[in-house]
């Protein structure tokens, strides 16, 4: 099975076309450039290197969220759009559980951690063991104090990814609890991840159609709040 996979969840953006567990091409950015302009030649130029094309991909997959609501947005719209244009079908896959995939070699604890804002983290903890990934939570948001206080008795080893990673290991780390960040080139979402997650969950029948493609945002965004 070939996928076209979408990063676009944080800061950086990034797509990657994988094929059976084996990832044939990937492009990574983080210019600070919106993801609405680098997304779309980042895809144009994995399909003119490796000279796929959409017709040979089997399904479009995208970090669906948590996430930026932003980022998710232009994500999920870019999924949607490129799999009803080709008639292919789409996966909708967790930011946190495609991250958690770039430390799976890691046994212990892996938190996953984006920067919610207010004082919180979208997150997930899974255990890691030999390779394979266990879900210990779902997809969150959740407040650091609340996070310290339900690891505080676990003695596993502790590792944290993503782009909150460092502000989620410092707040651990000054609670008193052993943690350590994954290495610099592993710590950050990426869609070879996305791309890998996928292959999984269309193997168990998780993919959809492009119109029942949905963002997963895990609370409202901030206007949404405001309004409120």
């Amino acid at each position: 099975m070939k996928i076209l996979a979408l990063e676009t969840s944080a800061k950086a953006v990034s797509a990657a076309l994988s094929e059976d567990g084996r990832i044939l091409a990937s492009g990574y950015q983080d210019t600070g450039l919106t993801h609405s302009r680098t997304l779309m030649p980042i895809v144009e130029h994995l399909f003119r290197n490796t000279g796929l094309t959409m017709a040979d991909c089997d399904a479009v997959a995208v970090a669906a969220g948590p996430g930026s609501f932003t980022g998710i947005r232009i994500g999920v719209a870019a999924a949607k759009g490129l799999a009803f244009a080709a008639e292919k079908p789409a996966v909708g896959v967790s930011t946190l559980a495609a991250m958690a995939r770039n430390v799976a070699f890691a046994d212990g604890l892996v938190l996953c951690a984006m920067d919610a804002r207010r004082s919180q983290i979208y997150n997930a903890v899974f255990l890691a063991e030999n390779g394979h990934l266990t879900r210990l939570t779902p997809d969150r948001a959740i407040a650091l104090e609340e996070l310290a206080q339900e690891l505080r008795e676990d003695s596993r080893p502790k590792m944290v990814v993503g782009d909150g990673a460092r502000l989620c290991c410092d707040y651990l780390s000054g609670a008193g609890l052993s943690c350590r960040l994954a290495p610099p080139h592993l710590i950050m979402q990426n869609a070879a991840s996305v791309a890998l997650e996928a292959e999984d969950l269309a193997a168990a029948g998780g993919l959809v159609s492009a119109q029942d493609l949905q963002p997963v945002y895990l609370r409202p965004a901030q206007a949404q709040r405001l309004k409120l």
